[in-house]
């Protein structure tokens, strides 16, 4: 299964997996603490901007990539909007309760949970899973029993959807299986639940097996076939951080989208 959709690799690529971990996790704690609408929204558009250009993937990919989020975005802003409270009440229809604080709470959510999408998304898509845990062993001592571990693990998932696929194809070319759309697809999964499992003791058994043959015990010194290092990527990266919520917090001042401030103490 092709696991590779990236058409060529930007400066996020070079950036050390963990270090860009870690600034990510800090930048997502930091969101959770910031209650001001128009910083969350420049901090949402300039995380845009860095996906946008520097994910390294076509436009039409980026955009099909970008759409659930904004239903994402829809769906988490219009429950809070919808459904929360306020004094300044602009609509009123049964259940349905538009208020001016709610609807910039609402927007206030959205944007976060729009923010973390956004991240998430673009350290997904810079990033090589092996080169992650490469790093963690490297830069943050990660046992390399855990590290491998998740690494086999990891390779399993291809693998497990390949055979998924193959065991559809074969009920529908001997006509085990005439349901079509979403009926067709929970039977199959249903058949195929109890050899897919099998197939992956099976598997991860004989991982075991060469592990245990190779003498790996998970201790020791070790030597890497990919050496991880920090270069200036991450001088570069944590520059644009940087200026990104320096900016974020400057254009909110100065050119503020929403009128609302704080949404904790709107109305």
């Amino acid at each position: 299964m092709k696991q590779d959709i990236l058409h060529n690799k930007t400066w996020m690529h070079g950036v050390n997996p963990s270090f860009k971990l870690i600034i990510l996790v800090l930048l997502f704690l930091l969101s959770l603490m910031i209650h001001q609408l128009n910083i969350l929204f420049y901090l949402t558009v300039f995380s845009f901007l860095l996906f946008w250009f520097c994910s390294g993937l076509t436009w039409k990919v980026k955009f099909l990539l970008f759409l659930p989020f904004i239903l994402m975005f829809v769906s988490t802003a219009s429950s809070m909007i919808l459904f929360g409270k306020g004094d300044v009440i602009w609509l009123k229809w049964g259940l349905i309760e538009i208020s001016e604080e709610s609807f910039y709470r609402g927007l206030h959510i959205g944007f976060r949970a729009l923010l973390f999408g956004l991240l998430g998304l673009l350290f997904t898509l810079s990033t090589r899973p092996v080169m992650l845990f490469y790093s963690l062993m490297q830069q943050l001592r990660l046992k390399p029993k855990y590290a491998y571990s998740f690494m086999a693990g990891f390779r399993m998932i291809p693998i497990l959807a390949e055979e998924f696929l193959t065991i559809r194809r074969a009920m529908n070319v001997r006509g085990l299986n005439r349901k079509k759309g979403i009926a067709g697809l929970l039977f199959t999964f249903r058949s195929s639940a109890l050899p897919l499992l099998a197939q992956s003791i099976r598997r991860a058994h004989r991982i075991a097996v060469a592990m245990e043959a190779k003498r790996f015990n998970g201790s020791g010194k070790r030597t890497y076939f990919y050496q991880t290092d920090f270069s200036k990527y991450d001088v570069f990266f944590i520059v644009m951080i940087s200026a990104m919520l320096v900016f974020g917090w400057q254009a909110a001042a100065v050119f503020p989208v929403f009128p609302a401030g704080d949404v904790r103490y709107q109305g």
